[in-house]
């Protein structure tokens, strides 16, 4: 029995309490078998229920915080990619253990790489707010199955003994200079995403949401053209990854990433118009004007 006012976490708590290997991030109830799960702050009074009501309990698996979850995916290619950039033992061959490749390109992709992922660890410490606190522990498999598979994939090549750069090799691609490659694919990596969509959010701790809308900083400006641009800076930054290191798995994975990203960016800016009556028609997903 509980009060009218109570929440949905409170009555996961309290389930919890009589059946503990059921902890709450663990628990999905629903009105209906077939429905959706409640959110943890929806009020039972303010349900379609009399004083009575029946809720189904469904057990979503084992679960795991978003923050380790994201720590994981993102560490694995930083520490990944620079085993190959110091040519560590069994990956080259022994004369080739420990050397230093004579191509600056290749020095620029490391720390491209590396700030990279570097930034997105401590967004994910010190930046990001997740609307659900944790995910699956199946789904992490998944996850850094890609993350570090890509990252091992892309840095041996790179990172090879005989990668011949942009600058060196005879392909119609290769006059654009490396150092202008560089520029703007750097520049793409500091436009800080997170922050920018900070303004969805009120105060911390909050979870209600209000529509971003640019501001004084330049890199909000592309909120005038699309709903999600860390998605649009995200898709740029290793576009211009791949022309400076002109590398086959570099193109493959920002492809795949550019089709994910595409995905979630529809099903945001789907659920925004949903939210906000007023918001911006003008606005694409992810890419001005197209999708």
């Amino acid at each position: 029995q509980v009060e009218p006012q109570a929440t949905v976490a409170d009555i996961k708590n309290l389930f919890s309490k009589s059946h503990p290997q059921w902890y709450p991030a663990r628990q999905s109830l629903r009105l209906d078998p077939k429905g959706r799960s409640l959110k943890d702050e929806d009020v039972l009074q303010s349900l379609p229920v009399g004083t009575t009501a029946t809720l189904y309990f469904r057990d979503l698996g084992a679960q795991i915080s978003w923050v380790t979850v994201f720590l994981t995916e993102y560490a694995g290619p930083l520490l990944i990619y620079l085993l190959f950039y110091f040519r560590v033992p069994f990956l080259y061959g022994p004369r080739y253990d420990f050397t230093a490749s004579r191509h600056r390109v290749v020095h620029l992709a490391c720390c491209c790489h590396s700030f990279h992922y570097v930034k997105r660890l401590l967004e994910t410490l010190f930046v990001h707010r997740f609307s659900h606190g944790t995910m699956p522990l199946r789904n992490i498999f998944k996850n850094c199955t890609y993350y570090w598979g890509f990252a091992a994939w892309m840095a041996y090549y790179i990172n090879h003994p005989l990668y011949t750069p942009p600058g060196e090799c005879h392909l119609s691609l290769s006059p654009v200079p490396v150092t202008v490659i560089v520029t703007v694919t750097v520049t793409c990596h500091c436009h800080c995403p997170h922050y920018i969509n900070h303004p969805l959010y009120t105060p911390t701790g909050s979870k209600a949401r209000k529509i971003p809308y640019p501001t004084r900083n330049p890199f909000t400006w592309l909120f005038l053209l699309v709903s999600c641009p860390n998605y649009t800076y995200e898709v740029g930054s290793w576009i211009g990854f791949t022309i400076m290191t002109q590398c086959l798995p570099v193109a493959l994975f920002s492809l795949v990433g550019f089709v994910q990203m595409a995905i979630w960016a529809q099903g945001k800016h789907r659920s925004y118009l949903r939210e906000f009556r007023d918001y911006p028609p003008l606005r694409s997903p992810i890419v001005p004007f197209l999708l």
